[in-house]
């Protein structure tokens, strides 16, 4: 062998040795630290464990898991979690209160995962119906938008009607009681009511709702744990994509997971259509109609700008 190529081979192998020996120890540091991530109704785990991604993860994970988005948001706040999903009115709401959180990666669906839910024997057959209504919802959630923005359309003023803002198993347990008379919320706690209680849709968000999702991060978790984040990212976009041909599979070990229905979470999935998006300014844009409708509902009061919210660095979790 020629001496300069002998010494060009050592030298390469000397450099392969080193990169090997970086990611090592990269790896090493990754495995001693833990991602907090907070999840709705375990829907981000089921989904995650159905599709595999959960193997081979270089770091540990803590999940903690919420009955809506609201105390999800609350710990975000709090700095309880470092990243966790929620929808598009909730991320606003958290931001609205001051939240150091950014949205990380979004995901859209069909809106029609949305709905204001009566009693099969209920007389409401229409949004026009609610007014004079008590509707249950939960505080700055994509219920409360929902209920916000189809009063809207139908023409009722927010004092027509009487919103109860309680958590989904109270809203579901004053629906049964007959202590209000809708309420206002999303899946799976709308195909649960559909399928096991025979509860009717009045309304949707159809034309209402961007149908965006969103994962977000706290700012020092984003500094801390930039690695950690965009690896499980990447997860969650693979995972979603893989469940959107794989309905049965994902309702399977959801069911596992969770203890709800196979069929219902069936239809969930199936009537989502869930899918990563990458954050663009159309998309920052329709998170501003949401936001804006919010401060003409009064329920915000100051506008908001909503782009200093999202962060654009991982833009590889939508591909």
């Amino acid at each position: 062998m020629h001496r300069s190529t002998d010494r060009f081979l050592r030298r390469l192998l000397s450099r392969v040795t080193f990169a090997a020996l970086c990611a090592s120890l990269a790896h090493a540091a990754l495995a001693d630290t833990t991602l907090k991530v907070g999840d709705q109704q375990l829907q981000t785990r089921g989904i995650l464990e159905a599709a595999g991604q959960l193997k081979d993860v270089p770091y540990k994970i803590e999940w903690f898991n919420f009955p809506a988005a609201q105390p999800l948001g609350e710990a975000l706040n709090a700095g309880a979690i470092d990243v966790g999903g929620l929808g598009d009115a909730p991320l606003i709401f958290a931001y609205a209160a001051g939240a150091k959180v950014r949205a990380v990666a979004a995901t859209r669906s069909t809106p029609l995962d949305l709905a204001i839910i009566v009693p099969e024997t209920s007389p409401i057959k229409s949004a026009a119906d609610l007014k004079g209504k008590r509707i249950a919802t939960t505080r700055g959630s994509i219920g409360h938008y929902l209920a916000i923005a189809t009063l809207e359309r139908a023409g009722i003023k927010l004092s027509d009607v009487s919103l109860r803002f309680m958590q989904p198993a109270d809203a579901k347990a004053a629906l049964a009681s007959g202590n209000v008379d809708a309420w206002s919320t999303w899946d799976p706690y709308v195909a649960l009511a559909e399928q096991r209680d025979h509860d009717r849709s009045i309304a949707n968000g159809v034309n209402l709702t961007s149908g965006l999702s969103f994962q977000a991060a706290t700012e020092s978790s984003i500094k801390a744990k930039q690695a950690q984040i965009a690896d499980f990212l990447k997860r969650v976009a693979a995972g979603q994509r893989w469940a959107l041909a794989h309905p049965d599979e994902v309702a399977a070990m959801q069911s596992k997971v969770t203890g709800l229905p196979p069929e219902v979470l069936k239809t969930v999935y199936q009537r989502a259509q869930l899918h990563p998006v990458a954050i663009d300014d159309g998309l920052i844009a329709e998170q501003q109609k949401t936001a804006n409708l919010y401060e003409r509902a009064d329920v915000i009061k100051t506008h908001l700008d909503v782009a200093p919210s999202f962060d654009r660095q991982f833009p590889f979790a939508a591909q």
